[in-house]
């Protein structure tokens, strides 16, 4: 084995150390003992004469130096399978493992049925499919592709925006008890389940034609997962703020109404956001385009 691929192997185990936070679940991962995991961290540690990950007695956390070795060490992979990739294109499918995190319902109620179709498509390509909604750290987590639902707070990412979100203002009928809401001013006699961070105690509303009002919201309910707001609304406890792609069988039915169809609040962008390369592997692009269709195909949601 060359000493290049020896640097490559020690950068290999330290980021999966780093990502899964334990040394003995890395080993797994990778089909060696603990021992030999430990062995090539200290030997990662020992050629470049810095300490990377600081070992307690409950836990491991990267070092100043870590932090930014793992940053180096995932560019250096990458590129590694890219040129691997490139060399591979000749036998024709593609191959390799991506990691992406997509938001939870989004990702759960959408798009995992788009990644399970891609990786049907392409069974030697590997996903790892985790649904977050909280801001992520990319290099750390070691993803390959983040999906996010609004600004993505990282400058270091190239961002491509798949989608934009209408969301609308909707309520159980019986929290109206058979009043009209005429304009938005009406709603502040009703509770709100707010949907965390998108809404607090203002709400902005706009029309097509460019007509402006702003809801003073009084909330009943505060909460940063969306399902519970759903179950909110549906229960009659406040009205609520939410996308169509997530209210769409709810509105065929009735159980939940389109309270102000005229009004909408500001529309969310969902992002694709990934490294910078000087040359993009053939399988994220593919993703990407796969899950840039399988976006403009959600309900309430247009390209951007």
């Amino acid at each position: 084995m060359s000493k290049s691929l020896d640097r490559l192997t020690l950068l290999e185990t330290f980021a999966r150390i780093a990502e899964r936070g334990s040394i003995s679940a890395a080993a797994r991962d990778l089909g060696m003992s603990q021992a030999s995991a430990s062995r090539q961290l200290k030997e990662l540690e020992e050629r470049l004469g810095a300490e990377l990950i600081r070992r307690t007695t409950h836990a491991l956390a990267l070092t100043p130096a870590g932090q930014d070795c793992l940053a180096e060490a995932r560019g250096l992979i990458a590129a590694w399978d890219s040129l691997v990739e490139r060399f591979a294109e000749d036998s024709g499918g593609l191959r390799g493992g991506l990691k992406v995190v997509a938001p939870v319902a989004l990702g759960q109620l959408y798009l995992a049925d788009a990644a399970l179709r891609f990786q049907q498509a392409h069974p030697a390509v590997g996903v790892t499919w985790l649904l977050e909604d909280a801001a992520i750290r990319f290099a750390e987590i070691g993803c390959d592709l983040w999906i996010k639902i609004g600004p993505v707070p990282d400058d270091s990412l190239v961002v491509r925006p798949l989608g934009k979100v209408e969301r609308m203002i909707v309520a159980a009928p019986e929290l109206m008890g058979g009043k009209r809401i005429a304009g938005p001013s009406d709603l502040a006699a009703l509770p709100c389940a707010a949907l965390e961070p998108f809404e607090a105690g203002t709400i902005p509303l706009s029309t097509a034609r460019g007509r402006q009002a702003t809801v003073a919201a009084r909330v009943a309910l505060a909460t940063n997962n969306i399902f519970a707001v759903h179950k909110a609304a549906l229960l009659g406890i406040g009205y609520a703020v939410l996308p169509r792609w997530f209210v769409e069988r709810e509105l065929e039915t009735g159980a939940l109404v389109d309270v102000l169809p005229d009004w909408r609040a500001p529309a969310l962008t969902i992002h694709a956001a990934y490294l910078p390369a000087r040359r993009q592997r053939r399988r994220l692009a593919a993703f990407l385009d796969h899950m840039a269709e399988a976006v403009s195909a959600i309900p309430g949601v247009r390209t951007a």
